[in-house]
This record gives C-alpha cells, sequence and structure tokens, in this order.
C-alpha cells in the first residue's frame, strides 16, 4: 500500500494579516464614533425642539383664557423630559434648567435647557420658542458657530434673534 501524503493549506491567519485587519477596524471606529455622537446630539436637539414645540397650542390656550404662568404651567401637559435638566415646568426662576414658561403682555417665551441624558455636546445650552405681540412663534438656540450642526431645521436662528422677529400684524 502506497503511503500518500496530502498536502494541507494554510490553516488560519497570519499575524500581518490579523494585524492589517485590527488596523482597518482601528481606523473606521475613528471615523465613525465621533460622526455618531453628532448624530445623536442633533436627533436630540430635534426631539426637544418637537416637544416643547408642542406646548404653544396649550401655551396660546392659557393666552386666550388669561390664566397666569403658573396657572398655565400646571395644564400645559408636559410629559417629562430626560433630555432637559428638570422633571417638571419651573415658571417661577428656573433653577431645575429643565423649562421655563415666560409670559409678558401677549408675549411668551418656552424656554429648554439640555441636562440630565442630552449629549455632552449639547447639555447646558438653551433652546426657545419664542412668541412675539402678532402671534408668531419663532426658535432659536443659543448654540455658538462651533455648535452650528446640531441646529435642525426651523430652528437655526439664536435666541436673541427668536426673541426680536416680527412678523407684520394681519
Amino acid at each position: 500500500m502506497k503511503n500518500i501524503q496530502m498536502n494541507h493549506g494554510q490553516k488560519g491567519f497570519t499575524l500581518i494579516e490579523l494585524m492589517i485587519v485590527v488596523a482597518i477596524i482601528g481606523i473606521l471606529a475613528a471615523i465613525a464614533i465621533p460622526q455618531y455622537q453628532d448624530y445623536v446630539a442633533k436627533s436630540q436637539v430635534s426631539r426637544v425642539m418637537g416637544e416643547v414645540g408642542s406646548l404653544r397650542t396649550a401655551v396660546e390656550m392659557c393666552m386666550m383664557e388669561s390664566k397666569s404662568e403658573a396657572d398655565c404651567a400646571a395644564d400645559l401637559g408636559w410629559s417629562n423630559s430626560d433630555l432637559l435638566g428638570a422633571t417638571e415646568v419651573n415658571t417661577v426662576d428656573g433653577v431645575d434648567g429643565g423649562l421655563t414658561l415666560e409670559f409678558v403682555g401677549t408675549e411668551a417665551t418656552l424656554l429648554a435647557t439640555f441636562g440630565n441624558n442630552a449629549s455632552a455636546a449639547i447639555a447646558t445650552h438653551q433652546l426657545a420658542w419664542v412668541r412675539n405681540a402678532n402671534g408668531a412663534w419663532s426658535c432659536g438656540t443659543d448654540f455658538g458657530t462651533d455648535k452650528d450642526k446640531y441646529k435642525p431645521s426651523g430652528c437655526d436662528g439664536t435666541i436673541e434673534e427668536a426673541a426680536e422677529e416680527e412678523t407684520p400684524a394681519t
């Protein structure tokens, strides 16, 4: 009987091949992780914009019914946001850093301060919905030019610009 030797091919990977794969994964992770963090921060700003923006109708109702800030805050129907620094609306002094409601004549401001579970890139920053004397609402943030990438569409101005925005009375 003839002894047949079989030639077995390479089994496994060489150390160099493994090191190349690890290097490629490292490079991809170095690019992807910061991009993902930016995406998360922007989505959180958009979420808060929507959550706080949904309170505009309730604020309009309070103003039409001549309710005080304190009475209005109790009736807003606010569902606590884990992205803001508070668990309830604070109409007195804003110490909790969450959501502050302010009426001045026919103008109103809903000011949300990011905190709690918000991304570190936006924590302590603010987003405001401002109602002018003509009844028009505008949105703004206090993000500097270095954080413009977090601003959602429809809320690309500053808080000051939102407060100053005028629309002609109809």
